[in-house]
């Protein structure tokens, strides 16, 4: 009878340990699920030097935040409002910044080395000194002088869209 009692136990025992395990790794799961399709406020943020690289950041929102030096590289940032954020020497090469708003953004000295803009709203963002090696600007909304200043910057073609940068920024046509 004890025999059978402890063969029990340890049944239970080991019936509980994984139902414990399950649970656990449900939990573990669901909160990895949850971060990356939240999107993040980090608006009037002070973010200097911060780094962004690698991350899923698809519509989260750095309104008005200083992100001077900070790192962006690689990031996904669909979606992504940086209306009136200071981007000076930002790194940003390779991200994906498709329909991103970068109204009134300070780019100064961004890399932007192969991001994708396409379709962003950047009308009013200052681009002085930025890197825009391989860039795609297609359907990127640009104020003329900014446009004209980026065609005399712009060279390469972007490696995932395939599109030179020249004709994103619509430069023989201007």
């Amino acid at each position: 009878m004890d025999n059978m009692n402890n063969s029990l136990n340890k049944r239970n025992w080991v019936s509980l340990f994984s139902l414990l395990l399950v649970i656990i790794v449900s939990i573990t799961a669901l909160i990895g699920w949850t971060s990356t399709c939240i999107a993040l406020e980090y608006n009037k943020e002070i973010l200097i030097g911060a780094d962004f690289s690698g991350r899923d950041l698809t519509d989260s929102s750095f309104t008005k935040a200083n992100l001077r030096q900070s790192n962006f590289g690689h990031a996904n940032l669909r979606g992504v409002s940086f209306f009136a954020a200071n981007l000076e020497s930002a790194n940003l090469e390779s991200a994906n910044l498709t329909n991103a708003t970068l109204d009134s953004a300070r780019l100064i000295r961004a890399n932007l080395t192969n991001a994708v803009l396409e379709g962003a709203f950047a009308a009013n963002a200052r681009f002085d000194g930025a890197i825009i090696n391989g860039a795609d600007f297609t359907d990127v909304l640009l104020r003329r002088d900014e446009q004209n200043k980026l065609c005399k910057l712009a060279k390469g073609t972007n490696p995932v869209t395939l599109r030179d940068t020249k004709d994103t920024l619509l430069c023989e046509i201007n």
